[in-house]
């Protein structure tokens, strides 16, 4: 079998990894060390209950149910792939907790794995390619996704989506490569329908990397496209709830979105790259920031045409920074949804966020080297090593950072209580977070504590109508069980 028949097969993926021991095993152990003692949290009120704990769908596999899962929404999301993976979840684990938190990290495990295999091959640069794979894998932004079991759907669709693109993103593909990257796109959006970007990329890669002229890369995203959008109307009739999340953005004109998404798009860099405090819900403002966003739609406006300049004479620039802003838009409301900014957001979007970062590093120490190093120093001295050991001590020293940071945040998720104490001190002003607290008190039989939360919070926190109505009944409910 000649070599270009055997990069076609599926299993070539395999044979990629293989072939990268030292640094693929290296991220293995920098996962497992990161996450590995969530294995031993328990679930979370916040979504585990209705995936897992109480969802009937996952705990048979009779043909009936089978064919529930493939066809019914579960909490406003068409994920079949996602459920059946809690069904494969429960027949080992049952309802021990620790079971899903190993799955989730093996998940993380694997899309560290193949950011490494894909940025190391668009950049042809396996120090850029594991720098953006370990941030990735250790980054305090990833903690929510990784360590919350109901965020197994970014993990899985994350998996096929990397694996998609693996196959997707080469300037030369042939029928097989094409097959296997679209079966992966396929899967990836049973899994969450974020992948709908994902003919968006392709496309973009295809017109600005591999310089297909337009109109065939748009005919080689028909059939993707096609099917990203069935899955959204699936997605868009699903949200038939408001309950729970923040929503006070959802009386806001698509403009006013827009104009408060540059805001946040914003703090989302500096949450990349500077992280503080995390939280599993935040509460960004949206009135009274007009001068931030004019300071920030100039900011965007400037960083635009920087690209598009770049990206003339090196097209990966472009096509990383358009990935950055497709990989975001599912998630800025321009499709209502209960929740303006989350950590998990940001889970695939670091990926061309950090691979920029560290290209520009690595460029600008080469420049540093030739135009101030050698005219000092004897060139026969200058080591060619000087420049990736420079590089490594700056990556060691963002990654312990970055670890420390995790490390701190992670014990947050022990479980449901502990992690709506935290949040209760970050957000307090959030109804739905004192709702949470008094459930988590109410959970573990102290009814007073949790009536008492809950007749503080409507007094103190503004809610509206919807959390109004749920919180004087659960004030009612509870009264009547003591």
């Amino acid at each position: 079998m000649s070599n270009q028949n055997q990069e076609t097969l599926p299993w070539q993926l395999f044979q990629a990894i293989k072939a990268q021991k030292v640094p693929i095993i290296s991220l293995g152990l920098t996962v497992l060390v990161s996450f590995g003692i969530a294995i031993s949290f328990d679930f979370v009120n916040w979504d585990d209950p209705w995936y897992v704990i109480h969802n009937p769908l996952v705990k048979s596999w009779g043909p009936d149910n089978l064919q529930k899962i493939s066809t019914q929404v579960v909490t406003r999301n068409y994920a079949p792939l996602t459920v059946f993976s809690f069904l494969i979840d429960h027949s080992l684990y049952g309802l021990w907790a620790g079971g899903y938190h190993f799955s989730n990290i093996l998940l993380h495990l694997v899309n560290s794995i193949l950011v490494f295999l894909l940025v190391t091959r668009l950049t042809q640069n396996r120090l850029i390619g594991w720098a953006t794979a370990a941030v990735f894998a250790i980054h305090p932004v990833q903690v929510e996704t990784v360590v919350w079991i109901s965020s197994r759907k970014g993990l899985l669709s994350g998996a096929f989506i990397l694996a998609s693109l693996w196959y997707w993103l080469r300037k030369d593909r042939t029928l097989e490569q094409n097959t296997c990257g679209f079966l992966c796109f396929v899967f990836a959006l049973l899994s969450k329908a974020l992948a709908v970007i994902v003919p968006a990329i392709v496309f973009c890669f295809d017109y600005w990397v591999a310089k297909v002229p337009f109109r065939e890369a748009v005919k080689r995203q028909i059939l993707p496209g096609c099917c990203a959008l069935l899955l959204l109307v699936i997605t868009m009739l699903a949200q038939t709830s408001e309950l729970g999340g923040v929503r006070d953005h959802f009386g806001m004109s698509k403009l006013e979105i827009l104009s408060v998404d540059t805001v946040i798009m914003s703090k989302y860099i500096q949450m990349l790259l500077w992280p503080e405090t995390r939280s599993v819900l935040y509460d960004p403002p949206t009135t009274g920031i007009s001068l931030n966003i004019m300071i920030s739609i100039g900011s965007w406006l400037i960083a635009a045409w920087l690209f598009v300049r770049m990206g003339k004479r090196q097209p990966l620039i472009l096509f990383a920074g358009a990935t950055f802003i497709l990989l975001l838009i599912p998630v800025l409301n321009l499709f209502p949804i209960t929740t303006l900014m989350n950590d998990r957001y940001l889970y695939l979007p670091c990926i061309p966020f950090f691979a920029l970062v560290f290209c520009g590093s690595l460029q600008l120490l080469e420049l540093m080297r030739e135009r101030i190093l050698k005219p000092l120093l004897n060139p026969k001295r200058i080591s060619g090593y000087l420049v990736p050991g420079v590089f490594g001590v700056l990556v060691l020293c963002l990654l312990t950072r970055y670890s420390l940071l995790t490390e701190r945040y992670l014990t947050v998720w022990r479980d449901g209580l502990t992690l709506w104490r935290y949040t209760s001190q970050q957000v307090p002003q959030l109804p739905v977070v004192q709702i949470q607290l008094a459930n988590s008190y109410h959970s573990q039989g102290n009814s007073e504590r949790a009536i008492a939360i809950i007749k503080q919070a409507l007094q103190d926190t503004n809610p509206d109508e919807l959390d109004r109505v749920r919180m004087e009944q659960k004030v009612q409910d509870w009264e009547r069980q003591k």
